[in-house]
């Protein structure tokens, strides 16, 4: 397993950009698929979007698509979920979770590792 945190969450006005990321320990880290989820109050944790190990593969919510999107830096064992015209809606705790298989989809039982989360507030 592997250590994450996320960081870079905070309160943005409706239409604007946040930068989440995730930082991991561990040598094996760019083995990993990354997954980014969220939790809003009252409601289940739903996924966001993924990437493979290497980078050149990612997967997105249908909600999501076309807003943000996901990379990662393997040199810095760093994966970043980049958010723009965020909206309302988007308002959670966000986090990321990672793969030793390395699966990068929609299914949380899949992840071995999950971070502690970072909180996102959309003021509209």
């Amino acid at each position: 397993q592997v250590q994450l945190i996320e960081s870079g969450g905070g309160l943005v006005q409706a239409g604007g950009s946040l930068r989440l990321s995730c930082a991991a320990s561990g040598r094996t880290f760019s083995s990993y698929g990354v997954g980014w989820f969220r939790q809003a109050p009252g409601k289940e944790r739903e996924f966001v979007a993924g990437v493979n190990w290497s980078g050149g593969s990612t997967y997105y919510a249908v909600s999501v698509k076309g807003r943000f999107t996901v990379s990662r830096d393997n040199a810095k064992n760093t994966v970043y979920l980049q958010m723009n015209n965020v909206k309302p809606e988007d308002t959670a705790v966000y986090y990321c979770a990672a793969d030793r298989e390395p699966y990068y989809g929609p299914r949380h039982y899949h992840y071995d590792s999950w971070g502690q989360g970072t909180q996102v507030t959309v003021a509209s």
